[in-house]
């Protein structure tokens, strides 16, 4: 394969992984995660039912209503997923014949493999422990991780470099960890179906102070709707959810809005498109809020999250290979 089709392939698989970020978030917000009650297939089948008599099996044989329109977007959320695991295979082994021309390492193309594998494990539990959120959370993340991992192999492939200064560079990091906690945060919001739990914006329920017991809503031992002693989630449970997600908001608006301002003034164009993925995100979060969470609103928000994880991730990747590069040639004529 050549370089050009590698890198063609490479960005064909960061967009198919954040097509399915999405997917998965539409799944979640539509309520189809137990479209399907069993795994990897449908009320037994590789298809969803859809016909009368199939719908009558179904029920007869897994108890309950069946509703074929859930389990179809679960089916095709799974149907994605399984390409991208193809996808990885086939890139995996392309990256492998070609790195020493590329230049990426040998964890980075066998990474994406081991996640790949452990998020279908993810999904399973999903559906066999009920949209247990510490689950359906580290799905989220899971997928998550491997956009950052398929957007490195992509920057470690691109001819366009960024070398960053060690402060820079240290500051890019502490933007990503931000960034991350947040995304683990938002998860955290989604999963519990705590998005509207605080119906205003800036405050919430009318003040803006936490509840005092704000962290039992956050005891990941728990089934979802309890309390990890098996009592209800209450309004305040979830408000403080939704809260803190929010709180840290500031955090990634300050780390991410200086590290960009940094960027610009240094000259790099990258510190625009990270100004500009902070700010639709930032507006995303408060029109979910005051508009009530529209499907479409809530989908791109989980879009835009991806978003500022892969301009990180890329940055990151870039410019660590920039200094291997240099560090090898030191080395080698030293």
């Amino acid at each position: 394969m050549t370089q050009r089709n590698l890198r063609r392939l490479l960005i064909f698989t960061v967009v198919w992984t954040v097509v399915l970020i999405m997917l998965g978030a539409y799944v979640r917000l539509e309520d189809a995660g137990l479209g399907c009650p069993d795994w990897p297939g449908c009320y037994g089948r590789l298809t969803a039912p859809t016909h009368e008599h199939e719908v009558a099996h179904a029920e007869q044989h897994f108890g309950g209503e069946v509703d074929p329109a859930k389990g179809w977007k679960e089916m095709i959320h799974r149907y994605v997923a399984g390409g991208l695991g193809l996808i990885l295979l086939w890139q995996a082994f392309a990256l492998w014949r070609t790195r020493r021309e590329t230049g990426v390492p040998t964890w980075l193309i066998i990474a994406p493999l081991g996640v790949v594998v452990f998020q279908a494990l993810l999904g399973m539990w999903t559906v066999t422990l009920k949209l247990m959120p510490v689950v359906v959370t580290s799905h989220l993340l899971g997928g998550m991780t491997m956009l950052a991992l398929v957007t490195a192999q992509a920057a470690r492939t691109s001819p366009a470099r960024m070398p960053l200064a060690g402060g820079l560079r240290l500051f890019a990091w502490l933007a990503l960890a931000v960034v991350v906690i947040q995304i683990a945060l938002g998860g955290w919001v989604s999963t519990n179906y705590a998005a509207l739990a605080c119906d205003g914006f800036p405050a919430c329920r009318g003040g803006y102070q936490l509840p005092g017991d704000w962290a039992v809503g956050f005891h990941p031992l728990r089934e979802l709707g309890l309390t990890a002693a098996g009592g209800p989630l209450d309004i305040d449970h979830l408000a403080a959810i939704h809260w803190i997600h929010r709180l840290w908001a500031l955090a990634v608006v300050a780390t991410v809005g200086l590290f960009g301002f940094l960027l610009l003034r240094s000259g790099r164009r990258a510190g625009a498109w990270l100004l500009a993925a902070l700010l639709l995100q930032i507006g995303l979060g408060i029109a979910n809020v005051l508009l009530h969470l529209p499907l479409a609103l809530a989908v791109a928000h989980n879009g835009g999250a991806a978003l500022l994880l892969a301009l990180l991730t890329g940055l990151l990747a870039r410019s660590t290979y920039q200094e291997q590069r240099r560090a090898q040639n030191a080395y080698r004529y030293a």
